[in-house]
């Protein structure tokens, strides 16, 4: 169970890291507490397993990235943390899980790729495929992005 002061970090971290001299002393100071505890607090966050990391999110059409590829393979159960574990070091990779499959949908296993251009995108993918010995794939790429924004986590104002 999470205690209060440490939804208190949720809550300021979901908002986002400010772009100050001290952000940490910031977002300490939105948490209510000063920025040793709350450091101290996120270390022992990452340590319980219940904070995995702290980034950025790069916006990444601003940045020049204009191709973002969802990947669907079939991978067999037995070999789901073998791939899931190599595909998730790669840089063009944001986002790496399974899935159950359905009957008329058998992929279970998703990849979302960005990179400067579908070619690339494409690149990519076969690339991963013929490392991790991965079969037929469908891509699918974004046309339009309506929302992406930080989690916000209902129940994190308790």
């Amino acid at each position: 169970m999470i205690e209060e002061k440490d939804w208190r970090i949720v809550c300021a971290l979901a908002d986002g890291i400010p772009i100050t001299y001290r952000p940490y002393a910031a977002l300490a100071k939105k948490a209510g507490m000063g920025e040793a505890e709350f450091l101290s607090r996120l270390e022992e966050l990452k340590k319980q397993g219940v904070l995995r990391r702290v980034g950025a999110v790069l916006q990444h059409r601003q940045a020049g990235f204009s191709a973002n590829a969802l990947c669907a393979w079939i991978v067999p159960k037995e070999r789901l943390d073998e791939v899931g574990t190599a595909i998730s070091r790669e840089e063009a990779v944001s986002h790496c899980y399974s899935r159950a499959p359905i009957p008329k949908w058998p992929y279970n296993f998703y990849v979302m790729l960005h990179a400067r251009d579908r070619k690339t995108c494409e690149e990519i993918a076969d690339r991963i495929a013929r490392d991790c010995d991965l079969g037929e794939r469908k891509t699918f790429y974004s046309v339009r992005e309506w929302k992406k924004e930080s989690m916000k986590y209902s129940g994190a104002e308790k």
